[in-house]
């Protein structure tokens, strides 16, 4: 694996009991490139996500990421990457500040960041609220806030965009989207926005690589037959 690749996977497989949650999966993700995985409910898009991020060792098959193997190596890895899972990863009890704080404490990042972040996704004014007291949709613009604070090189992003309103997608556009320079790997239901920020699409279906092609060589039609 050369400096310009992000992500190899070879012959990915990964088991919940006997079920392969993923089975075979085998792709190349150059550096600050776009990767967006679809599938209906349970096709292993947020599986996939989890191993990426080390969160899950993977049974069979090589993983590498940032020129790292997992999961010997994770170590190495997780301080440059972002999640955005469907869970926030907050503490409800603590408020917006104490938040972003305690995760930069975490990652040693300078206090100011903090406050740089906040106002990033227009939660300035309600930092010292509690999380438990905001609205679905601020709580995940902190999310990505909290993802984004160390200024990762790769972000890891389970349907970004849910509980927000067209206004804080577009506030959160700068940090999670393509012009934040990342390398992005995204997981979506909706294919034609999905395509139109996508370099490399990957469809699942069971665990299973259905389809992985460059974006401009796929359609909307392919994307939804992994519906059916």
């Amino acid at each position: 694996m050369d400096a310009v690749t992000a992500i190899e996977l070879e012959g990915l497989v990964r088991r919940y009991g006997e079920r392969a949650a993923l089975d075979g999966l085998t792709l190349t993700l150059p550096a600050g490139a776009t990767l967006v995985v679809f599938g209906p409910n349970g096709a292993g898009k947020s599986t996939l996500l989890r191993v990426l991020a080390t969160l899950l060792r993977p049974h069979a098959g090589s993983v590498r990421v940032l020129g790292r193997e997992l999961p010997k190596e994770g170590w190495a890895v997780r301080g440059q990457l972002g999640l955005l899972g469907h869970e926030p990863l907050l503490y409800r009890d603590l408020t917006a500040r104490e938040n972003l704080r305690f995760h930069a404490r975490l990652h040693r990042v300078p206090a100011g960041r903090t406050e740089e972040v906040l106002d990033a996704v227009g939660l300035a004014r309600r930092g010292d609220d509690k999380v438990h007291t905001l609205s679905r949709g601020m709580v995940q613009r902190l999310a990505v806030a909290r993802a984004v604070l160390h200024d990762p090189a790769l972000l890891l992003l389970d349907e970004p965009r849910a509980n927000l309103d067209p206004a804080a997608a577009e506030l959160v556009e700068p940090l999670i989207g393509a012009a934040s320079g990342r390398t992005r790997v995204i997981t979506s239901h909706d294919p034609a926005g999905g395509l139109a920020e996508a370099d490399l699409a990957l469809g699942l279906r069971g665990g299973r690589q259905e389809l992985c092609a460059p974006a401009r060589q796929v359609d909307t039609a392919a994307i939804g037959a992994l519906y059916r």
